[in-house]
């Protein structure tokens, strides 16, 4: 599982943009998302850099987390 900072996301349009994103490029991703700590975990089989890209191309600023 990946987690990841994700800043920018306010509302569950934010989280529905982020999903499905993320779901475009492994559509069996799990993705959790955590509107106030400004997280999102995933478990997929896409790298990592290909997980922050997707949410990056979307507009969010994104990076690894801890």
């Amino acid at each position: 599982m990946h987690v990841l900072k994700v800043s920018g996301m306010s509302c569950s349009h934010c989280v529905r943009a982020i999903t499905r994103a993320l779901q475009a490029g492994d559509p069996a991703a799990q993705v959790q998302i955590d509107l106030g700590a400004g997280e999102v975990r995933v478990a997929s089989r896409q790298s990592l850099q290909e997980l922050l890209q997707a949410i990056r191309d979307k507009g969010y600023a994104a990076e690894a987390g801890a």
